[in-house]
């Protein structure tokens, strides 16, 4: 199989590394997620990196891969780039690893800064009151700034969303952003993309109530659309599967 193999040049002296990826991938590296994709992490002279490998495409999607959209694993590559210049924060970008066979695209890898950022907005789902408050306002203010810079990620749920608070302040991380949208976001589309996540239903209010103030929209507005969105996505999402969180509309 053909590998091509394309390295952020601020970590070309991670070189050998990189190349060695495909060969070492199943036998070491640390595994924090083991699905269809599975992703390791690796110490290297004391920086820890993400490998993400993207599973090989089946049926039609190999040949759209292949030859006409661009792969998940190079569109997570490229993206990191317009997040962090416009000041959002996401792992930095090292390495991206295609191999195809025939023509067509097979493995891929995408090689990245581990974020340490411990903590997922999973950990709201069941939240009491009086310990989500700041940290909604926090996200609002991150997704506000997101969106106003015409970033609107299209997988904004509770496992890509990564924060910490640091001297006091709230510090977010998005990632697995290789399905995102960059264009005007207007204040349907902004109030629709909070739908996915987890929390009491006070917690998506006070998300509504910032991010109207933020990006100058009208208040209850914002409140209605929030909780729309939300109770369509999840009412939807619970006739197939059981909801881990109590939801309150």
């Amino acid at each position: 199989m053909k590998a091509t193999i394309i390295i952020n040049p601020q970590y070309s002296f991670l070189e050998s590394f990189i190349n060695d990826v495909p060969n070492i991938f199943i036998e070491q590296g640390a595994t924090i997620y083991d699905s269809r994709n599975v992703i390791k992490v690796f110490d290297i002279d004391g920086i820890q990196i993400n490998v993400k490998r993207y599973h090989a495409p089946k049926g039609l999607n190999k040949l759209i891969y292949s030859f006409f959209r661009t792969s998940k694993g190079l569109r997570a590559y490229q993206y990191p780039t317009t997040l962090l210049k416009e000041g959002i924060e996401t792992p930095q970008p090292i390495a991206y690893i295609e191999f195809r066979k025939y023509g067509l695209i097979d493995y891929s890898y995408f090689i990245s800064k581990h974020c340490t950022y411990k903590h997922r907005l999973y950990e709201i789902g069941n939240a009491s009151k009086g310990t989500y408050e700041e940290l909604a306002v926090a996200l609002a203010q991150n997704t506000a700034k997101m969106h106003e810079a015409q970033i609107l990620h299209k997988d904004y749920s509770p496992g890509n969303i990564l924060f910490e608070k640091i001297n006091g302040e709230y510090k977010f991380s998005v990632v697995d952003i290789n399905r995102m949208y960059f264009g005007p976001v207007n204040r349907e589309k902004g109030c629709a993309n909070f739908a996915r996540l987890w929390g009491p239903k006070d917690f998506f209010i006070i998300l509504a109530k910032e991010y109207a103030r933020i990006r100058h929209f009208d208040e209850n507005e914002c409140i209605r659309l929030v909780l729309f969105y939300r109770a369509r996505f999840w009412k939807r999402y619970g006739r197939k599967h059981e909801i881990e969180f109590k939801l309150e509309l």
